[in-house]
């Protein structure tokens, strides 16, 4: 196995990822189309989620594919880009026949980042349905990681947090895919160290290449809790897409999101809390033409495993300074100018 050629989502065939962001803000949106309309699926295993459209991505619902999802900040305001994406996609002609009308179909989920240093004065109406929009403008097969979209006001326990995406081409020609905005409770680092949890899924070195550390520290285990000493609880979730271009079922693809989410607990120390809204939606737009046998299956989720772990650790290790920052980022710790 090894990534494919852009090491990010959109190596799977069908998708582009648009990023909008406000940095005085510190939020925004990213947005993951699908041209056709890819078959989809969630699994929440966090205590706090914020969600739209979720339920019809149940196996036993009767919409099978959708044509976007949404990640956001913003907490619940976050939920209005995915009515910006709708607009985008209606004017585009896009979205579910009904009659002579089209319904884009749009399931989103955010994180909270409203105390993490951007001035969120915003006026009577959040922006989140302008940076929707903007985000479906902006897609294309490349796309910034780390400080942009859903990961710029981002955060976890000891550095900021950020967009993370990562790849896999498998040997029997399936391709799966991460994207993630990391804005963890917990922490990607071990200990007090700047080593990965990730690490030991880690490609060509994608975010530092350090390997697990040695001696492993005594403090590892000690759980690191975002702004616990000032008692601030609701700023945390983890929201992600796992995707691939293999054929599947919706209830296949919600078994290949609860697969992802083991690459939550391989990369975050603690994940899936109570106070954690963590999320994964799961696409599969069969762009390869394959189905997959029960054996293959395996395989497909201990890759989504690895790569939803790699995605979360990119996003850390991508994250860039910024004016007002509450944390530091992982690059001016390790790689200090």
């Amino acid at each position: 196995m090894r990534p494919g050629p852009l090491n990010l989502i959109t190596d799977v065939g069908g998708l582009t990822v648009g990023n909008a962001a406000d940095a005085t803000l510190k939020s925004g949106v990213t947005v993951v189309l699908c041209d056709p309309p890819a078959i989809a699926a969630v699994q929440v295993l966090g205590g706090a989620p914020g969600t739209r459209e979720t339920d019809l991505l149940e196996p036993h619902n009767a919409v099978q594919t959708v044509d976007a999802l949404v990640l956001s900040g913003g907490s619940a305001f976050g939920l209005d880009a995915a009515s910006g994406v709708q607009a985008a996609l209606r004017e585009m002609g896009r979205g579910f026949a009904v009659g002579p009308l089209r319904v884009p179909i749009v399931p989103a989920a955010i994180l909270f980042d409203l105390i993490n240093g951007g001035n969120k004065d915003w006026g009577r109406y959040p922006p989140y349905r302008d940076l929707g929009y903007a985000a479906v403008e902006a897609a294309s097969r490349n796309f910034a990681t780390g400080t942009a979209g859903a990961g710029t006001g981002a955060l976890t326990a000891t550095f900021k947090g950020g967009l993370g995406s990562a790849s896999m081409a498998l040997p029997n020609g399936i391709t799966i895919g991460a994207l993630v905005a990391v804005n963890a409770l917990g922490s990607a680092t071990i200990g007090d160290t700047g080593h990965f949890w990730a690490a030991p899924f880690e490609e060509n070195m994608e975010f530092g290449g350090l390997g697990m550390p040695y001696p492993f520290p005594h403090n590892a285990r000690d759980l690191r809790i975002k702004f616990r000493e000032q008692k601030i609880e609701a700023q945390n979730t983890t929201i992600a897409l796992i995707a691939t271009d293999a054929v599947l079922s919706k209830a296949e693809a919600k078994r290949l999101a609860i697969s992802a989410h083991d690459g939550f607990s391989r990369a975050l120390w603690p994940s899936h809390t109570p106070l954690d809204g963590d999320l994964v939606f799961a696409l599969a737009t069969g762009a390869s033409g394959k189905t997959v046998s029960v054996q293959d299956f395996i395989d497909l989720g201990a890759a989504a495993t690895s790569t939803m772990a790699r995605a979360i650790a990119r996003g850390v290790y991508a994250a860039s300074p910024a004016e007002g920052d509450l944390l530091p980022t992982w690059q001016s710790v390790r790689n200090p100018q």
